[in-house]
């Protein structure tokens, strides 16, 4: 069996986590890293790096960027893959993960939906067929998340870049802009309340008609089952930089 260590293992995706893992026959959770011990779960909760007793084969992270790369550093030093869920990282700190990657193998994610891949390849298949719209992206996400826009609303719009060949420009905000809205962007909207696992829409806009793309999550459990299988995949795979389109594909 895949011996699993859960890092933010106390948080809401932790939990779900937690709760999935049972129906993972290859999978076996020996413990979890985090800060805040509730004292409720049956498993080993580590507060400190040095107290990890048992090595795992695989580390799964939903947590936050600095605990991130505090497990991240144990990962490396201990030559274990890692599975990184966790969104809301800067450009300097990706750099940092790939350069990570070069050392173990590393699965990285900011949105572990199989349809959400699928959403990003719909798209970019959508933004070549109508290169004179202008696209936004409008994501809503439950009052508690901390980065905006979500990681997800960014990767959607790489992908879209990526299918143009070309970088188009990120606006995230409008407040302070009083021009024209710029044909070479795409614009951002994050929406925060309530309890809502996840909304993404991209949106087309041309001279005499709208093309909206959408996808809602109605479960946090979606996340940790693809979080789950990415630890599967990753268990065995040399050091590298490895995506959902690996694992789909």
């Amino acid at each position: 069996m895949i011996k699993v260590l859960i890092n933010g293992c106390n948080g809401r995706m932790g939990q779900n986590l937690v709760n999935e893992i049972d129906n993972f026959k290859e999978l076996l959770l020996i413990g979890g890293f985090d800060i805040n011990d509730t004292g409720k779960n049956v498993f080993p909760v580590y507060s400190k790096i040095e107290d990890i007793k048992e090595k795992p084969d695989v580390i799964v992270d939903f947590s936050v960027p600095i605990s991130t790369f505090n497990i991240l550093d144990y990962a490396v030093a201990k030559k274990v893959p890692i599975v990184i869920a966790t969104t809301g990282f800067t450009n300097e700190q990706l750099e940092e993960i790939k350069v990570a990657s070069t050392l173990i193998p590393i699965f990285k994610s900011s949105n572990m939906s199989f349809d959400i891949n699928l959403m990003k390849k719909i798209v970019a298949q959508v933004a070549k067929k109508l290169p004179q719209t202008n696209i936004e992206i409008v994501e809503t996400h439950h009052n508690k998340k901390l980065d905006a826009p979500s990681g997800t609303a960014i990767s959607l719009a790489d992908s879209i870049c990526e299918a143009l060949g070309e970088k188009l420009d990120y606006n995230f905000n409008r407040h302070d802009i009083h021009n024209k809205r710029n044909p070479k962007e795409i614009g951002f909207s994050s929406i925060r309340g309530g309890n809502i696992v996840g909304e993404h829409s991209v949106l087309f806009f041309g001279e005499h008609e709208t093309f909206e793309i959408k996808h809602t999550s109605y479960s946090r459990n979606v996340f940790a089952q693809g979080a789950l299988k990415a630890a599967i995949f990753i268990s065995n795979k040399n050091p590298g930089y490895y995506e959902m389109d690996d694992l789909v594909n």
